[in-house]
């Protein structure tokens, strides 16, 4: 395969690549559904297996790997009244101090959102004083008790009024539900945009598209089999089905649960590193790409064309591993100049 373009600056230096760590809130009340979506997205579950989960007891704390060298400190925090009064108060500098992101999780039928909205307003108060720069994503969840012909009404009202109580801040919202795709798609926004070295990711995904002739590429990470970037031909924009990467996601991981079940692997393992699909109106495969990432190539029938694409594909790890992994431990590691730069 031809070589993939570099950067402009003719490689990625130490610096860039460094591993980054964010400080992730996941903040509602009690019995929002918080624990049950990070457990589907990060865990492998499914949406039948959360009803075991019990409450969260004061911050439940995990550290998840992504690609671009990003390591999310997630703070999953319990939504007890009795928490909330501490982490405003005693804990108030520790909880709110250094936060990237606020993941704020409103339940749609909850019989008190005013006071749902009070406790949303203090914190706001707290992340503008500890953290003004951070990132505000409010999901509206729990969205499939509501009746389809209700549903964009009760989103939209709640969504005014939690602007409404925001301040400077712009939360993006989102309305979900752990029963169909639109919690990947949640999920999916918020850690593309939290992804380093995104912009570089996705040069290097549209030029691996074209040199192959795909229709379209996925590229997804690897922990929670979200599609965090694509390119698409003309062919591949034209498809009506809108909805189609969270789709996907969802099969990929309810076959991953599969996979577990009957091989007695853990849920966290990878369970595959090839899948293909060959039909009469289409190709796809998905390959373990890099250290945190799958990558799926959508392409027009044919073998030959199939063969020459996967061969492709597997060239072009080494190009994307630079922009996905820290740099192993060396004697130039460290140091500036050009010698100490890597190939982009």
């Amino acid at each position: 395969m031809d070589q993939l373009t570099p950067d402009e600056s003719g490689g990625v230096s130490p610096e860039v690549r460094k591993v980054k760590k964010k400080k992730v809130l996941l903040m509602g009340k009690s019995g929002s559904g918080k624990s049950s979506m990070r457990s589907i997205i990060f865990s492998n579950y499914v949406a039948r297996d959360t009803r075991r989960l019990g409450a969260t007891i004061d911050v439940d704390l995990s550290h998840v790997k992504f690609l671009g060298n990003l390591t999310l400190n997630l703070w999953d925090c319990g939504g007890q009244d009795a928490f909330m009064e501490n982490y405003l108060s005693q804990q108030r500098a520790h909880v709110f101090s250094n936060v990237g992101v606020l993941i704020y999780v409103f339940d749609i039928e909850s019989r008190d959102f005013d006071r749902d909205l009070a406790t949303y307003r203090a914190i706001i108060t707290a992340l503008s004083q500890f953290s003004p720069t951070s990132s505000i994503y409010c999901l509206i969840h729990k969205m499939d008790l509501i009746a389809p012909q209700l549903r964009e009404d009760s989103y939209n009202d709640r969504v005014a009024a939690i602007r409404g109580k925001s301040d400077a801040f712009d939360p993006v919202p989102f309305a979900t539900s752990i029963w169909d795709q639109s919690l990947y798609k949640a999920w999916a926004e918020i850690i593309h945009d939290l992804i380093p070295n995104l912009p570089k990711i996705e040069r290097h995904l549209k030029t691996l598209g074209i040199l192959i002739e795909a229709e379209e590429v996925l590229l997804f990470e690897r922990a929670s089999f979200l599609v965090v970037s694509h390119w698409a031909s003309e062919i591949g924009q034209a498809n009506p089905t809108t909805d189609r990467f969270e789709r996907l996601s969802n099969i990929i991981k309810n076959f991953k649960q599969s996979t577990s079940k009957y091989t007695g692997t853990p849920k966290s393992a990878e369970q595959f590193c090839l899948l293909e699909l060959k039909l009469s109106h289409f190709c796809m495969f998905i390959v373990k790409f890099t250290t945190n990432t799958f990558l799926a190539v959508i392409l027009p029938p044919g073998e030959a064309r199939f063969n020459s694409a996967l061969e492709n594909a597997k060239l072009a790890r080494k190009e994307f591993e630079s922009l996905d992994s820290p740099p192993k431990r060396g004697p130039d590691r460290g140091v500036s100049g050009p010698n100490s730069e890597m190939a982009g």
